[in-house]
């Protein structure tokens, strides 16, 4: 890695990187967290609140659900199990892998489709509920257009609910030790975090937005806000991913889970 920062990046080589990295790293990312993850788990955030807690998407038997980022598709598979009729959408077909491999040991069959979430390839309305735990949103250089795409894709009066990782958290140092208590950049600075490689090819991408950038795309898409949530820390609560830790947890938010919807009909 010859640099980590932020600059200017496209469209094309943040997809390009995105999807670069998630194939390559879909193994060990999926073995590295496999216990948190687990095979049929819909877990939201590195917080620890899961669906079965949250019941953010209402009681989801018989609807068409679209996951999108959906990974190994452990938020879908976990859909299934509740009476949904859900499919996976990724970028990586690394990932798409170990979502068929997570199949063929639970001997169930989530369908899967490899896709970018700035074009989702499904008609309009084919969806009562589309979600998103980390997946795409803030992985994608247009997250207007993921909007506007998933108020496309929704039925009316369909719900789509998203987390990312708050946006204050790009305020501070990467770090789950006291440094990344120290305010380093500006909230306001939308310049993206990048991963270069030796020969300055974009390897890894994270877009920011602000609580009002959200809003505005949400609204922009014809979208309603219902509810955000800000989940807290857990006492007691551990968890694997590094810049995640109990000190930052109980001081700053980490996650965003947004609940909008698309207005029902007249």
């Amino acid at each position: 890695m010859a640099y980590v920062g932020r600059r200017s990046v496209s469209a094309h080589e943040t997809s390009a990187a995105q999807r670069a990295w998630w194939d390559s790293e879909a193994a060990s990312y999926q073995s590295d967290h496999a216990a948190e993850l687990g095979s049929a788990r819909f877990l939201w955030c590195p917080e620890g609140l899961t669906e079965d807690k949250a019941g953010l998407l209402g009681d989801v038997r018989g609807r068409d659900v679209l996951e999108i980022g959906c990974g190994a598709a452990q938020c879908a598979r976990w859909l299934l199990d509740h009476g949904a009729a859900p499919v996976g959408l990724d970028l990586s077909h690394a990932q798409l892998r170990q979502s068929h491999r997570l199949d063929a040991e639970a001997g169930v069959r989530v369908p899967v489709v490899q896709g970018d979430a700035t074009a989702l390839p499904f008609a309009a309305a084919s969806f009562d509920l589309v979600c998103s735990a980390y997946g795409a949103v803030q992985f994608a250089a247009d997250s207007a257009q993921v909007m506007r795409e998933v108020a496309r894709v929704l039925r009316p009066g369909g719900r789509w609910v998203f987390s990312v990782t708050h946006p204050v958290r790009w305020c501070f140092p990467d770090d789950p030790g006291p440094r990344g208590l120290t305010v380093s950049a500006s909230y306001f600075d939308r310049t993206p975090y990048v991963e270069d490689d030796e020969e300055g090819r974009a390897t890894y991408v994270e877009h920011h937005r602000t609580i009002g950038d959200r809003v505005r795309e949400i609204s922009a898409a014809g979208l309603v806000v219902l509810d955000v949530l800000e989940p807290e820390w857990p006492p007691g609560h551990r968890t694997s991913y590094p810049q995640w830790s109990g000190l930052r947890g109980m001081l700053l938010p980490g996650t965003t889970i947004w609940v909008t919807a698309r207005p029902a009909a007249p």
